[in-house]
């Protein structure tokens, strides 16, 4: 398989892990320049989640974000795909200062800082409801 081929499959695998959240309100970030527009004109509370195909992904963090959303309303919701948009995770990730890079992860700022990150390490192997918790706390930080 071609790289263009592989990157078409990963596209449809992917595809369904998108609509999860872009039907939730989300705004999906797929280029380097979408994220810096975005940053440069964010204000308020932005919940940021770092995508992934893997299972702590599909299973908790994107879960968990959609619970959360039940209990606080940030003024903005997006999202960037690990492994998929590269770019876009890239330069999102230069936003996130002295954090290292973690996917799957949750990142809530205030304006375009990070006050609150949530990593794979603290998704990974807990539960829906410890993730949700995690969330809730970092609005109230």
């Amino acid at each position: 398989m071609g790289m263009d081929a592989y990157q078409a499959y990963m596209r449809e695998v992917s595809q369904p892990m998108r609509t999860e959240l872009t039907e939730k309100g989300f705004l999906e970030l797929t280029t380097a320049e979408e994220v810096e527009a975005f940053m440069s004109e964010a204000k308020g509370t932005t919940i940021v989640l770092v995508n992934s195909v893997c299972g702590c992904a599909g299973g908790l963090a994107r879960p968990a974000v959609i619970h959360a959303l039940n209990e606080v309303k940030p003024d903005h919701l997006v999202t960037v795909f690990a492994g998929q948009d590269k770019e876009a995770t890239e330069k999102m990730r230069e936003y996130f200062v002295d954090i290292a890079p973690s996917s799957p992860s949750i990142a809530i700022l205030e304006n375009n800082t990070v006050k609150h990150f949530i990593p794979r390490e603290s998704i990974e192997g807990a539960d829906v409801e410890t993730v949700v918790n995690h969330i809730l706390t970092g609005f109230q930080v």
